[in-house]
Parts: C-alpha cells; structure tokens; sequence
C-alpha cells in the first residue's frame, strides 16, 4: 500500500493506538465501545497486510450499523474509510470520506484539527484551492492564532496558486520570520515562493532583497544570476557587474546568456578588455556560439580596449558571416588608425568590394589617407577624387585633396633641389 506522504497521514497511521487519547482530550465526546473498536481494527489490519479491498469490506459491515453508533464512532469509521482511500490513491473519494469526519459533532479536538489539516493538504494537491483555504480557516479557529504559523506556508501556497499574490505575502513572511527568529532557516521552497509573489507583483526591490537572503543561506548558482539580473532591471549597474564577477570567480556562470550578461556589463562599465577575456573564453568554450552578434561584441570589446590585433581578428571573423561590408570598413578603420597602412588599404578594398556600405565614399577617403602617408600621392588623389563622388565624404575629400597635391608639389621640388 501507498505510504501517507502528508503531515497529518501520520495520524492516519498511528490512528488506533491513540484512539483512548482521542477520547479523552474532549469533555462530553462519547466513549468508542470495544465491539466497534475491535471491527474497526479488523479493517485495518486487512488494509495494512496489502489487502485493502477485504479492509473496505469490513468497513462496509461496520457501516451497516450505523443508525447505532455514536459520533464519535462514525468519524472513526469515515476516518478508516478515508485512510484506505488514500492508500488506494483514490484521493477524490478519500477528502469525502475526511470532510464526513469533521462534520460529525462532538468529537475529540485533537482528531477534529488533525483532519482538518489533512483535507487542506489533500485540496491543495488536488488543486482545489478555495476548498484549502477553507479547512485552514476552520483548523485556525479551533487552534488559534498562536499556533497558525504551522498553516502559514500551506496558506501562502493556495493563495498564490489562486492568484491572490498580496495576500499570500503575509502568511509566507510569517512563516520565514518564525524560522529566522529561532536562528533557523526556512525551507528554500518557502523564500523561493516569496520570490515569485514578488515577481508577480512586480516589486524588483523586494525580488533583490529576497535574493540576497536566499544567497546567505543556500548560495546556489541560479541565485546570484538572478539577483545580477534584478540589480540590472534597477539600474544598479555596479552592483550587477558585482555579482556577475563574484559569480564568474566562483564558477557560477553556467549558460551561455550569463556569460553574455558579463561581457556587457564590463562593457558598459569601461572594462572593455575584461570583457574582451570573458568573450574569447566562452567563444573558446563553446559556451556561447561564434556567430554575428557575439563576434560583434568581440571586436567592440578588443577596439575599445585598443587592441588592435585581436580587434582585426575578431572583425575579420565577423565580416565572413556579413552579408555587406561594414564591418570590414571598420576594420581599415582600425588598421589606420594603428598605421598599418598597407592592411588599411586591402581591408578598405573589401568593403568597397562586398558593397551595401552606409558610407563608401569614407573607405575612398581610408585609402587616399592610407596612400598619402606612404606617400603614394598619385594614388592618393585618385582615391580623394573618388572620395568626392559621395556625398558623405565630399567636404572631407576636397580638403585631404588640395593636403595632398600640396604635399606632392613639395616633395617634388625637394627631389628637384636634391637631384640639382
């Protein structure tokens, strides 16, 4: 047979060794006679000896008594019929047979809360939640307020599951705060389920705060990326480059979207050469694939961090998976600006070459500039007056142009003074 998983099962379990207890923990309840006593522990040993429908058997002849029993030995035999229901998974028939239990008046006290609490964890995981939030109301009022944080965190969850996010804040808060005062921790399900009331609610400042516990106490992975992400929908930029750091440190960076977190947020710090690491190292790992968008974010990271080498290389491999040339512009940016004047001049030749550029007559200028400090004048006015065809580049050419042909009357009188 099943074994009962919930709290109040046990009592289930343990029912006819305590049954004088029962008696006896009421005034004014009757006495369960001996003849019903000893049928009802018949069934019961059937049912527990994995013969479950000779014990329903018994409980059927004991029913046919009915009309000559008291209320306390009617609960009884609901309660036995519920218990073998239960070990039968027939859940639905056994909250029947529970809530005829507490329906009987009088009854022992002790027998009474124990099966109220038992059919608001049975709702609960029949997804009846209204019916959990009732037969915790009626369990409170027998036991009171002092003893509802028992209640609290079963509360919360029906609350939450029937869309009452506000309500079931208080009840989950009680439950971690009586935890807490003990110097104890709650149950990680309970902070996780304050979390996403939070998350429901749209209260990011309680998410973060939550989090930062749930840190302390159970430090998992998941949390400190979470809170990461939390500090950044706050604009708490520092922060989240913190945690994402000590994340990273710790080896907590697992999926392909934290890695990426961390790279922008060095980025955007002014860690551009940090987050040129981070990059190559999950591209490397394949944590995060090689594609247009990460290749990109490679080569930002590298330019920024003037590193001209790694910045071509992440470019040069980003511009073979472009459908135009920018990137490849970008690239003779950088080589001209490091006065690598000679790989300028071809990459600028690619892009012109692969097309749909947002500014080409800027790569005719790459060149002419590229070619003048070389001082290859003739070819550097040839690209300056290409450069002039485009509107984007067409002031910015006509000057580079009369700079040139200066330059080249010069350098051509100095060869006429030397060779005189």
């Amino acid at each position: 047979m099943r074994k009962l998983m919930l709290l109040a099962s046990v009592t289930l379990l343990a029912l006819l060794p305590s049954l004088t207890a029962f008696a006896q923990d009421t005034k004014r309840v009757p006495a369960l006679r001996e003849q019903v006593y000893s049928q009802l522990a018949r069934a019961q040993e059937l049912a527990d000896a994995g013969d479950v429908d000779a014990g329903l058997a018994a409980l059927k002849n004991v029913e046919s008594k009915l009309s000559s029993m008291n209320s306390y030995e009617r609960a009884m035999l609901w309660n036995f019929y519920g218990y073998m229901y239960y070990g039968k998974d027939r859940i639905g028939e056994a909250i029947t047979y529970f809530a005829k239990v507490v329906d009987e008046d009088p009854i022992p006290e002790a027998l009474q809360q124990n099966t109220l609490f038992s059919l608001a964890q049975l709702s609960m995981g029949q997804g009846e939640y209204q019916h959990a939030l009732t037969y915790l109301d009626r369990w409170q009022a027998i036991v009171g307020d002092e003893n509802a944080s028992k209640a609290d965190v079963l509360r919360a969850q029906a609350l939450y599951q029937k869309g009452d996010y506000q309500q079931a804040l208080a009840p989950i808060k009680r439950a971690i705060a009586a935890a807490e005062a003990k110097g104890e921790v709650g149950d990680e399900n309970w902070y996780v389920l304050q979390r996403a009331l939070h998350y429901e609610l749209e209260q990011p400042e309680q998410i973060a705060a939550i989090l930062e516990r749930m840190i302390k106490h159970f430090n998992k992975p998941e949390y400190w990326v979470q809170l990461a992400g939390v500090y950044g929908q706050l604009g708490q930029e520092k922060q989240q480059l913190a945690m994402l750091e000590a994340a990273y440190q710790q080896g907590f960076l697992e999926k392909g979207q934290d890695f990426q977190m961390l790279v922008q947020s060095y980025f955007f710090a002014g860690i551009p050469f940090k987050a040129g690491q981070v990059m190559e190292y999950a591209l490397a790992q394949e944590i995060l694939p090689a594609d247009l968008r990460n290749l990109k974010l490679l080569a930002q990271s590298w330019i920024a961090a003037r590193e001209t080498d790694k910045a071509v290389d992440a470019l040069e491999r980003a511009a073979a998976l472009s459908d135009d040339g920018e990137l490849d512009a970008q690239r003779a940016q950088v080589l001209l600006n490091a006065e690598r004047y000679s790989q300028a001049i071809v990459a600028a030749q690619q892009a012109l070459k692969k097309g749909n550029l947002d500014k080409p007559g800027t790569m005719h200028l790459v060149i002419g500039m590229a070619e003048l400090e070389q001082e290859n004048y003739n070819p550097a006015l040839q690209a300056f007056a290409r450069a002039k065809a485009f509107e984007d580049a067409r002031k910015a050419a006509a000057q580079w142009e009369r700079f040139a042909a200066s330059e080249k009357q010069q350098a051509e009188r100095m060869k006429e003074l030397v060779s005189s």
